[in-house]
């Protein structure tokens, strides 16, 4: 299995995909996997072409993330101070022309912005049950100064 390494502690794993005459299939998560950790609760979203989900971090749970159709521009930045990749910044485009899975740390705060004409489908594992009363979760606007993520596709 081939593992791609950016801010320290994410993991990305590109996905085998077995294709036949019906089909295709593909393993996301499998104990033992880099990728791997042990899931406490398991979500499925949608989003609309255009819009951009961001920016949240936690500081205990992981998260692993597969979009499982359409495209989404997935921006990830270093809050941790004592990491070796602080305020680093990194950008994966997943979904239907690349299927990957994504781990993400405690610290790194994360957010996706839908590309394309089509919904965004993420399906996400995490290592805490989401507790309203006590949310493991903080939230910075998409537009934050300090991160200072230009979310404009970028015409070339």
């Amino acid at each position: 299995m081939k593992y791609f390494y950016m801010i320290d502690g994410v993991k990305i794993k590109q996905l085998k995909i077995f294709t036949d005459d019906r089909g295709f299939l593909t393993e996301i998560l499998k104990e033992g996997e880099e990728v791997f950790k042990e899931i406490k609760q398991a979500t499925y979203t949608e989003s609309y072409p255009g819009v951009i989900k961001a920016f949240h971090w936690h500081k205990k749970q992981w998260d692993i993330w597969f979009i499982a159709g359409g495209m989404a521009q997935v921006v990830l930045h270093d809050l941790r101070k004592d990491s070796p990749t602080y305020k680093k910044t990194d950008v994966f485009y997943l979904g239907d022309d690349n299927r990957q899975v994504l781990l993400i740390p405690p610290g790194v705060a994360h957010g996706y912005r839908v590309l394309g004409k089509k919904r965004a489908r993420l399906m996400y594992f995490v290592t805490e049950k989401y507790n309203p009363e006590t949310p493991d979760e903080e939230r910075i606007p998409f537009d934050d100064k300090e991160i200072n993520f230009d979310w404009t596709t970028k015409n070339k």
